[in-house]
């Protein structure tokens, strides 16, 4: 797996995971409100390596994401269930409560 320099982190952050992607070198744009695909070409998901959903009522990004970037990582970083139609498409799901932003995204990018 190669690391993790650039990443899009979709939805509202109110765990700070971008703060602390940012923390670890990763380049971040981040995204809120409805996404749609030109959104997120023009944030450059077409040569990022980490898609971060925190809001799982976008959910359908994530299949627009993988269509766009084959080899981008997905995951969802949010308290809700991830719908089953994005299951097979997503790298990893984990929930805030469980796990601190700054643990996640020293993982991520190792």
């Amino acid at each position: 797996m190669s690391p993790v320099t650039t990443a899009i982190v979709a939805g509202p952050d109110e765990n700070d995971l971008a703060a602390a992607l940012e923390t670890e070198g990763v380049d971040v744009t981040r995204l809120e409100g409805v996404i749609s695909r030109p959104q997120l070409e023009e944030a450059g998901i077409v040569a990022a390596d980490l898609y971060v959903l925190t809001d799982i009522g976008q959910a359908t990004t994530i299949p627009i994401v993988c269509d766009l970037n084959g080899d981008v990582r997905t995951v969802v970083y949010a308290r809700r269930t991830v719908p089953e139609f994005v299951k097979g498409q997503l790298d990893l799901a984990i929930d805030p409560q469980l796990v601190d932003a700054s643990v996640v995204a020293d993982e991520l990018v190792d």
